[in-house]
């Protein structure tokens, strides 16, 4: 509530009531942090922790270190510099999410006692500097140090120790000059240990001091470490080995792909079908880049725009599904053809949220060479082929230039830089246009002269026998609920002809063609940039909140109508089921899962029982997560996940997600 206060959207605060706003998010934030802290310090020592490893590449880590401090450093006039040794390898592997949280911690702590002079973070190799004996240190292959050092107040030698406990402070008296919770460095401890590392401290009181954390350049499991010889940490430590570590340390090509090569993005969590993948992929000449977390997905889909994806459903951060959505939803990035290479047995779901294909594990090396094979063919079209079967001549006019995929419809063949379209009158000039060749998408209207759209759609699938191709129906007709459930099994997608509904078949179309954003028409990008970065998808839908905390309800309504949607509230599982029950016309809940007499994830279960609610989205919403809470959200039904305090701007972009026609 304090940051919409704060955004003044309305315009109808004065500068010092914004300024009251700000004040207010920025004391809830730093409470919010407390919280935080005290949870992660309790999870580390629950054993609730668990370490995601991928390779971190350090020059991209010093950037956003002196980019996040830099201002830091100009508020208080001090010097700050991040220094990297060249002579490092340009990756590491281990947890960047933890090994970021401890550097910010390190750095944070010594611009707090430090007021004047100077505060600067060296990256380096280490070949001691630890205390001995120590496992994860030891017998690494090699060792990276992150000396943090400053030249402010300095710790006595008998604080020296004292600082790493829990609430702890060097100067714990009730007049103490420097405020803080006194948890930032125990926790540090905890998480370097968790990574395999360990911190020290030197320091002189009045001349500074230096926290190094030490860390192996490639995290090894505990579970495959030798035994520890050093002290216990007083916590067992629950970890997730390396992704895959019967490989090199130089995991994929990353360091070696150079501009135009063929690059393939591997999303896999289980080690041996990713290996499998990777030498596939050597095979057929692609470069491989290996992820096992959608977030790092993500990162390397961003910053390496491979010629193809393969994705795997079963992700430890984020489900597969989601992670679709995310690639499809990002106008960078949806142009990337993704195949989804899964154990589960969800082909129709795949391919009509955009998948370019789906394979089915246990899959041969066969189909995956394959697979491969296609990957590259379709990179190496000058166009994807789209067929548009309409028999009036106005519409297709209408189509052509809402796609900006070419001007003069005269033909039967037009075509743009990126797209070639061929337009047919009648079904069975689209059937002969498919035996002959290889098509990427079809637009199809229903009334037809001869052979009906119905019937095209089942002679696709029974005569041709093509089950992958994304056909998108566009018709005019109106369209009973037997009717639409029909054509959900033969089509990937139905548009009703309506104010709008052409910047729909532009989105619809671009995804399964892959087409490349930033190289369309300026008028087709800008309906795109619309579309996906506007709110007006969500202006009139109808979302229930079922949350029993009236704060909450509160700041979520105030969102919600800022972005034109209708918001309905219910306190408990009960009363939403009640809800639903009389009115089904809700098109997303928002789902709370601690809740009294009914808890969400029981609402979700019962919910999805409901006749006509299968697929109604719900996103569930949850306070700081614990270990196994998305994976119970999931089964029992959730769509998505969040965990409180809830984004603004993630909330919103999964509403326009599922929210979207």
């Amino acid at each position: 509530l304090s940051r919409l206060l704060a955004d003044n959207n309305d315009k109808n605060l004065s500068p010092k009531q914004v300024e009251f706003a700000e004040t207010m998010h920025h004391a809830g934030s730093d409470l919010l942090r407390l919280i935080n802290e005290v949870l992660d310090l309790s999870r580390i020592e629950a054993g609730q922790v668990e370490v995601y490893v991928e390779a971190v590449a350090l020059a991209k880590l010093r950037d956003r270190i002196e980019r996040d401090f830099r201002h830091v450093a100009q508020a208080r006039h001090l010097d700050f510099s991040v220094s990297l040794d060249p002579q490092l390898p340009a990756t590491i592997r281990s947890d960047a999410n933890r090994l970021e949280q401890v550097l910010k911690n390190l750095l944070a702590n010594s611009f707090k006692f430090t007021e004047k002079g100077s505060v600067t973070l060296a990256i380096r190799r280490a070949a001691d500097g630890w205390s001995r004996p120590h496992t994860g240190l030891d017998g690494a292959e090699g060792v990276i140090a992150f000396a943090v050092t400053d030249s402010g107040i300095g710790v006595a030698p008998d604080k020296q120790q004292l600082i790493f406990e829990a609430f702890a402070q060097a100067d714990g008296t009730t007049s103490r000059k420097y405020g803080g919770t006194g948890l930032g460095l125990s926790i540090s401890r905890e998480l370097a240990s968790l990574l395999g590392g360990a911190i020290t401290l030197t320091s002189q009181v009045g001349a500074g001091s230096t926290f190094t954390l030490y860390l192996p350049f490639t995290y090894t499991a505990p579970s495959a470490a030798a035994p520890a010889k050093a002290e216990p940490t007083g916590h067992q430590l629950l970890v997730q080995p390396p992704p895959i570590a019967m490989h090199s340390p130089a995991l994929d090509d990353r360091e070696a792909i150079r501009p135009g090569d063929d690059v393939l993005l591997i999303v896999e969590y289980d080690p041996v079908f990713a290996g499998l993948l990777l030498d596939i992929a050597h095979r057929h000449a692609f470069k491989g880049l290996v992820a096992s977390t959608a977030a790092a997905a993500l990162q390397l889909a961003r910053q390496y725009q491979p010629t193809a994806i393969t994705l795997s459903v079963t992700l430890p951060d984020l489900d597969g599904w989601t992670l679709l959505h995310r690639v499809n939803d990002d106008l960078g990035l949806r142009h990337i053809p993704i195949h989804i290479v899964s154990g589960e047995d969800e082909r129709p779901r795949g391919l009509r949220h955009g998948a370019a294909s789906y394979l089915q594990k246990p899959a041969s090396e066969a189909a995956l060479g394959e697979l491969f094979e296609r990957i590259r063919a379709a990179k190496a079209r000058a166009h994807s082929l789209l067929l548009v079967v309409e028999d009036d001549p106005a519409m297709q006019r209408q189509i052509v230039q809402a796609l900006g995929v070419g001007t003069d419809v005269q033909t039967t063949l037009v075509a743009s830089a990126d797209v070639q379209t061929t337009l047919v009158a009648s079904a069975e000039e689209g059937l002969a246009e498919l035996k002959a060749r290889r098509y990427d998408c079809v637009v199809l209207d229903l009334r037809l002269p001869g052979m009906s759209g119905y019937e095209f759609l089942e002679a696709v699938r029974d005569e041709l026998r093509i089950d992958d191709l994304p056909i998108v129906v566009y018709t005019g007709t109106d369209l009973s609920t037997q009717q639409r459930a029909r054509l959900r099994q033969l089509a990937e997608s139905v548009l009703l002809k309506d104010a709008g509904s052409l910047d729909r078949l532009l989105d619809q179309t671009s995804l399964y063609l892959h087409r490349r954003v930033g190289s369309m028409p300026e008028t087709a990008r800008a309906t795109l940039e619309r579309l996906h970065q506007g709110a007006d998808v969500l202006t009139g839908a109808k979302v229930l909140v079922v949350d029993d905390d009236m704060r909450n309800v509160f700041a979520l309504f105030a969102l919600l109508e800022t972005a034109g949607i209708e918001a309905r509230h219910a306190e408990n599982g009960i009363q939403c089921l009640e809800i639903l029950e009389a009115a089904t016309d809700f098109d997303a809940v928002l789902m709370d899962i601690m809740m009294p007499e009914m808890d969400g994830c029981e609402a979700m279960r019962r919910i999805r029982k409901m006749k006509g609610l299968e697929a109604l989205p719900i996103i569930a919403l949850t306070a700081k997560a614990m270990k196994g809470d998305r994976e119970r959200c999931i089964e029992a039904g959730a769509t998505d996940y969040l965990t409180k305090p809830v984004d603004q701007g993630q909330l919103l972009a999964l509403l326009r997600y599922w929210i979207s026609p």
